[in-house]
């Protein structure tokens, strides 16, 4: 082996991966199941559990990113409100508790074309858009809250706002669809 070769071995690349890449792509592949068994599932309880073991998979790889502040907020508003929303929603609207014969459809493969290509679309709108570009190094961590902050006030404002009219309308349609008609009482 030569100098060069043995410099080339040694060194950290695509091909050697260290346990942190190891533990995102582990971790990946347990939220991709849980996800996966989310939208499968036809028990609507089990399907709430496990987009919660789906949002804490995407928590824990926030972590690994180093981005420590989005993974809290990952914790603290998707799994601690946006599921206990979601499950409130089920029990006030009294919906089954066990296999519910409406959570089928006839349309599985064709949600299944139209995932894909989302899924495609989506990941070439990503490699295309951040092709060229670069970390500052020299500036502050790209996970730290003060970048985290800036961005997400500055350039993501507007969705950021409409996620949080559209779960308050969620929550406000679980509390109509809840209420009982006067005939009924």
């Amino acid at each position: 082996m030569t100098g060069t070769t043995a410099l080339a071995a040694n060194a950290p690349g695509f091909l050697s991966p260290s346990g942190v890449e190891i533990a995102f792509l582990l971790v990946g592949i347990a939220t991709l199941g849980a996800a996966v068994v989310t939208v499968t599932t036809k028990q609507l309880v089990h399907a709430a559990l496990w987009l919660v073991m789906a949002l804490g998979g995407l928590a824990v790889e926030y972590l690994l990113l180093t981005a420590e502040f989005i993974a809290w907020v990952q914790v603290l508003i998707y799994v601690g409100s946006v599921v206990v929303l979601l499950l409130f929603g089920l029990m006030l609207t009294k919906a089954p508790i066990g296999r519910s014969p409406d959570a089928d459809s006839a349309n599985r493969w064709p949600a299944l074309g139209v995932a894909v290509a989302a899924a495609a679309a989506l990941v070439w709108v990503v490699v295309d858009a951040f092709r060229t570009t670069w970390i500052d190094l020299r500036g502050a961590p790209q996970g730290s809250t003060k970048v985290s902050g800036e961005i997400l006030f500055r350039h993501w404002v507007l969705p950021f706002e409409a996620l949080s009219v559209l779960l308050l309308a969620a929550l406000v349609g679980a509390i109509v669809l809840s209420r009982r008609k006067k005939e009924e009482r």
